[in-house]
């Protein structure tokens, strides 16, 4: 099986649409500003940013960056697990779900902050 082509998130940048970076940017600001340490590895086949504990996607990784045409999704490996008291949460799979980012301002909300903070946390639960 090939290796997924892997880059940089200036690289994802310039395959997603060009109004939906700046809240990219502005969702990685928020991971960066909860987990200084995370480890990125943005795979380019999945159009995705996993932000985790290390650079295994679905064992490491606690949160991803995905962008859409008109939003970007900030999806949860372990999403079943979180709290979502304001019900962001959206998704119907066995494990993940996602919250719809569409702008710098949602990226910044404290419950999409509080939302990585339990994923971080959870992640690191699961590895000890």
């Amino acid at each position: 099986m090939p290796k997924a082509k892997l880059g940089t998130f200036d690289d994802l940048l310039q395959i997603s649409e060009e109004a939906v970076r700046p809240t990219a940017i502005a969702l990685r600001e928020t991971v960066f500003e909860v987990d200084r340490n995370a480890c990125e590895v943005v795979r380019l086949g999945d159009r995705a940013a996993t932000y985790g504990v290390g650079p295994r996607k679905m064992l490491d990784g606690y949160a991803y960056i995905l962008p859409h045409k008109g939003w970007v999704n900030l999806g949860f490996y372990q999403g079943v697990d979180l709290a979502d008291p304001k019900e962001l949460l959206e998704g119907t799979g066995a494990r993940m779900r996602h919250v719809k980012i569409r702008s710098i301002d949602d990226a910044k909300r404290p419950e999409v902050r509080a939302l990585l903070e339990a994923a971080l946390a959870r992640r690191k639960e699961t590895l000890r």
